[in-house]
């Protein structure tokens, strides 16, 4: 192999179409369907940007690997931002430990960056959740090397993007609702090729969602375990 390239592959610097394995996508969603198509499951650390609306379900579907995250060790996890109340109720229901969640509440963006960045380069925190609009390549690039410094992983939930620019982020999905789940497409995935649209079935988790599809016009009153977007 050229000295170059060599150098370049020994710094993970270099990627290889047929060497997919050497990323891992180890940490289970807590979705089959999700698993399968990320070959594993979600990264242990750096950056996943999720393009979804408020409210269809987008933080349903990271619940399961955040309790997963949090059984395993003892830091914690921090919501930076959320456009609406997180139920304490459901958090604690689902099995999340309420003394190891801290939820921020920020002024402006750049504050919330600049949080984010505090809390996963500090090493206390497993996982990041932050609510963010726009982006920018650098901001990105400081938040990576701040999770890779805590081995901490960040989600950006950001709604339908004003610019599109590509973001060197370890996983991108697209969310779109479905009656039972969410439509997801893995626009990016990081050491391989992203796949093609599928749904993920939400309803085992969250049985009231099997209602939806029987009586569309009956309003659904929430329980505990809804309560989340």
């Amino acid at each position: 192999m050229n000295p170059i390239l060599e150098h370049l592959k020994n710094k993970n610097l270099l990627w290889q179409a047929n060497h997919t394995s050497q990323i891992a996508y180890a940490n289970s969603t807590g979705f089959s369907e999700l698993d399968q198509q990320l070959q594993g499951g979600f990264p242990q650390n750096g950056v996943i940007d999720i393009e979804s609306p408020i409210g269809i379900g987008e933080l349903r579907l990271l619940l399961p690997d955040l309790l997963t995250r949090q059984q395993s060790g003892d830091r914690l996890l921090v919501f930076i931002a959320p456009p609406m109340l997180l139920n304490s109720e459901m958090l604690a229901e689902f099995g999340f430990e309420l003394h190891r969640v801290l939820i921020l509440k920020t002024i402006s963006s750049a504050q919330s960056l600049w949080c984010a960045e505090q809390c996963l380069a500090s090493g206390c925190c497993y996982s990041v959740v932050l609510w963010q609009h726009d982006i920018a390549i650098n901001q990105v690039k400081r938040l990576h090397l701040a999770a890779d410094k805590g081995d901490a992983l960040i989600t950006m939930l950001r709604q339908q993007k004003t610019v599109q620019t590509a973001l060197p982020v370890s996983l991108a999905l697209r969310l779109r609702a479905q009656p039972q789940g969410l439509h997801v497409e893995v626009t990016k995935r990081k050491g391989a090729w992203p796949s093609s649209a599928f749904t993920v079935d939400m309803s085992n988790k969250w049985p009231e969602l099997n209602c939806q599809s029987i009586a569309e016009n009956v309003v659904q009153f929430p329980n505990r375990h809804s309560q989340i977007a």
